[in-house]
């Protein structure tokens, strides 16, 4: 006899199922590359290759770990070049450090050691390989704990040569074709990628040095993602474009330039007009190896952006401009052209099914479109109304640039969920960063609840990515203020379109995400209990202890530190626990380096409607899937004490 379908039918079973993920697609000489994480086999994460003939193979060995905690966050970590029939992988290794070459998925040689004599470590990143020539950011820790970074280029012995220092920070070295230039982004405390970087480029040769083609410092601009056509260089750039005549005119746009030699033997870069992007072509820079733009043959570019939250597809042709193409897929990347230039290959992640690699044409219909490989399978009892859709809303704001977005979710009606009677109850999602983005793709996080009968708010607040410049830039100097604000608008929003019972709003976040869920309770009682993963209490804790990475975010995004020491207290929950009245669920890993255990535990000893739950060996967002099939459980288990007490 067969057992009856599970209901709801986003079980523990199915967090917990070992599901693959993948990233980074890359296309070199006739094979389709990308970076598949298996949780089967440790979490290991491996450069699997699609050869012409369409077979697979593994093209990194078994002991090896493609990965590099570079930035905590990683990304970047490999790259791969074709040497006659073979296909030669470097890769960092974030087991055992260091940069590492597999020919054909063959053991690994050293190529450059994780740690040197005198006591430094060395993370390598952002690789790219062009001609057997490697560039890479690399970032050193001395054993008294400094860390600084430059660009090294490293050759086939792993003799390495800085090509470029000074600056606190860079990302995405690029090499154009005839190897005579080196494209780079770097920026300087106290910003982020996403707030002032700049567009750089050094001519290799001698002939001249390094200028800054768009960007840099004091220019109040973000530039990233370079790449080569040719001899023109593009990068993206939130620049204000010529004749923009309001602020939220600005978002991140392809800009291009040309260079021209000069009398003197050097090089001149003049800027090529483009006409600006119908969408934010650009995600914020947490990880290494993002690519949201690539040039086509015949002058074209080919980005992946976001339109009002929205993920789409476009190109741009020099004589038509911009227009949509790839009706109805959710790249998470900009499609890969493969060889011949008439095909692609994207990571499609929908809102109802699993991702997945897939081939296509740009103008193809969907059912002519070839899956590679599903990062997972749906259950097969599942149908379409057993998965919940985004909606996307917008509610108008009274201050600032607006209005504000976010992402609702009815409950799920399908055969498979639990039955709702009345206006649901609601869960707010409060995403992290806060410099991050509500996604639309399929997430178990997200069905969790609309298959138990919840309805989900997934709340861009302003501050969040994906709606221009400044939108984002909406949030310096008020964080714990004005996302507090956004998501009780939200929520109030939702309740006056009778969409949930308004007696049964509870909300959630992590990191980030986790100060303004405290934030929230503390300031409104639009919301009966409230859970913080991973979440900041102690703002000036979290800016004397945290990364390198991060060390100076909280300097735009509350106000310089130490300086302005006494706002930092007064925006942190653990400066006023008397105010949060509502039950508080805190979830936090020990192993977190970003925002340390003891920020949840300091807080909650204070809260005597709260608890505490620890994952032992967690970092910074929960990884392992029992574990976060078990912080869901307990956060349902939570919500559902806290309604039946009201209702006592």
């Amino acid at each position: 006899m067969t057992a009856a379908p599970s209901l709801p039918w986003v079980t523990p079973e199915l967090m917990t199922r070992r599901t693959r993920s993948l990233s980074e697609i890359r296309a070199v000489a006739g094979w389709l590359l990308w970076l598949e994480r298996r949780p089967d086999e440790q979490g290991r994460s491996v450069v699997v290759g699609r050869a012409p003939d369409g077979t697979l193979h593994d093209l990194t060995p078994p002991e090896a770990q493609v990965g590099t905690d570079m930035h905590v966050y990683g990304g970047g970590a490999w790259a791969a070049e074709r040497h006659g029939p073979d296909m030669v992988v470097l890769f960092s290794d974030s087991r055992q450090g260091g940069l590492w070459r597999s020919r054909n998925g063959q053991a690994a040689q050293p190529l450059c050691p994780a740690a040197g004599d005198d006591g430094v470590t060395y993370r390598y990143a952002d690789l790219s390989l062009q001609d057997g020539r490697l560039v890479c950011v690399r970032e050193v820790e001395t054993s008294s704990g400094e860390e600084k970074a430059d660009l090294v280029e490293v050759d086939a012995q792993g003799r390495i040569r800085s090509l470029q220092s000074g600056a606190d920070f860079y990302m995405s070295p690029r090499l154009s074709p005839d190897g005579r230039f080196l494209a780079f982004i770097a920026w300087q405390n106290p910003h982020m990628p996403w707030t002032e970087t700049g567009l750089y480029v050094t001519d290799l040769s001698g002939a001249g040095g390094t200028v800054c083609l768009t960007g840099g410092t004091g220019q109040d601009c973000s530039v990233m993602g370079p790449f080569w056509d040719g001899r023109r260089l593009h990068a993206l750039s939130d620049a204000a474009p010529a004749g923009a005549a309001h602020e939220s005119d600005r978002h991140w746009t392809p800009v291009a330039f040309e260079p021209e030699e000069t009398t003197g033997g050097g090089t001149a870069w003049r800027a090529c007009p483009l006409s600006p992007a119908p969408a934010e072509v650009g995600l914020p820079a947490w990880v290494f190896g993002q690519s949201c733009c690539a040039a086509l043959p015949g002058g074209r570019l080919l980005a992946r952006g976001v339109r009002q939250g929205v993920p789409v597809t476009l190109l741009h042709e020099p004589a038509s401009g911009w227009r949509d193409v790839l009706a109805g897929a959710v790249p998470d990347d900009v499609p890969v052209p493969l060889e011949g230039g008439s095909r692609f290959a994207w990571l499609n992640s929908p809102p109802d099914g699993p991702p997945a690699l897939m081939l296509g044409t740009l103008d193809g219909a969907a059912e002519d479109r070839e899956i590679i490989r599903r990062a997972w399978e749906l259950p097969p009892h599942v149908v379409p109304a057993d998965i919940a859709l985004p909606e996307t809303l917008s509610f108008p704001v009274e201050n600032g640039p607006g209005p504000l977005h976010a992402q609702f979710y009815p409950p799920a009606r399908g055969p498979h969920c639990e039955k709702v009677t009345g206006k649901p109850p609601l869960v707010v999602i409060v995403h992290g960063g806060p410099t991050g983005q509500a996604r639309t793709d399929l997430s178990f996080k997200v069905q969790w609840w609309t298959s138990r009968g919840f309805a989900v708010l997934d709340v861009n607040y302003r501050g969040s990515t994906g709606f221009g410049r400044a939108y984002r830039a909406a949030l310096d100097g008020q964080w714990g203020v004005l996302d507090v604000q956004d998501c009780c608008r939200a929520v109030q929003g939702v309740i006056e379109r009778g969409l949930v019972d308004p007696q049964r709003c509870v909300i959630r976040g992590s990191s980030a995400g986790g100060l303004t869920v405290l934030s929230v309770l503390a300031r409104s009682d639009l919301f009966v209990a409230g859970t913080s993963l991973y979440g900041v209490t102690d703002l000036r804790a979290l800016a004397e202890e945290t990364h390198r990475f991060e060390a100076r975010y909280l300097d735009g995004l509350v106000a310089p530190w130490p300086e302005e020491e006494a706002v930092y207290l007064a925006r942190s929950p653990l400066s006023w626990p008397e105010k949060i009245t509502a039950p508080v669920l805190f979830l936090h890993g020990d192993a977190d380096r970003v925002v340390p255990l003891s920020q949840g535990q300091a807080l909650q000893k204070q809260l005597p409607a709260s608890s505490l739950h620890v994952y032992p060996g967690e970092g910074h967002g929960f990884r392992d899937a029992g574990v976060i099939a078990d912080s869901l459980a307990r956060e349902l288990a939570f919500y559902r004490d806290v309604f039946a007490g009201r209702r006592g």
